[in-house]
């Protein structure tokens, strides 16, 4: 019987949902789907340049773990770029530092409801237009 996948530590989510080709409406694309942890290990070993070694410490895994999840995450980004299609960053076995939400009204990242503020953008405020972007199992 296969164990059951240990939680990757993710620093933040990504800003955006997702990437799609320009110039095609989203309703005429296919798409593929990004985890987190696949977008993580390409955010600390291709952005930030980390060592692989120091990325995998960073998420809470073996190297060879992180070189899988790496690999990935390459040819989902490569089949995207070749055959046109929509990126989704979502799911995965991720654990966050803290609860993250999303704006239902600009999409802006708001990292603990604590540190929710009126955005210029948005015409109301209140926590209702806030949704949750952690799984319920990774809440503390």
């Amino acid at each position: 019987m296969a164990r059951t996948k240990q939680d990757r530590k993710i620093e933040a989510p990504p800003i955006m949902e997702g990437f799609k080709p320009f110039g095609i409406p989203r309703r005429a694309l296919d798409s593929v789907v990004l985890s987190l942890d696949e977008y993580e290990s390409i955010r600390l070993l291709d952005y930030e340049g980390l060592m692989q070694e120091q990325a995998a410490d960073r998420m809470n895994v073996s190297r060879p773990t992180l070189t899988r999840i790496y690999e990935n995450a390459r040819k989902v980004i490569a089949q995207a770029f070749v055959e046109g299609k929509m990126i989704i960053i979502d799911g995965g076995n991720v654990e966050f530092d803290r609860q993250w939400f999303r704006c239902k009204r600009c999409h802006k990242l708001i990292g603990g409801i604590e540190n929710h503020i009126k955005c210029n953008n948005c015409p109301t405020f209140n926590n209702d237009e806030l949704t949750p972007i952690n799984h319920p199992e990774q809440t503390e």
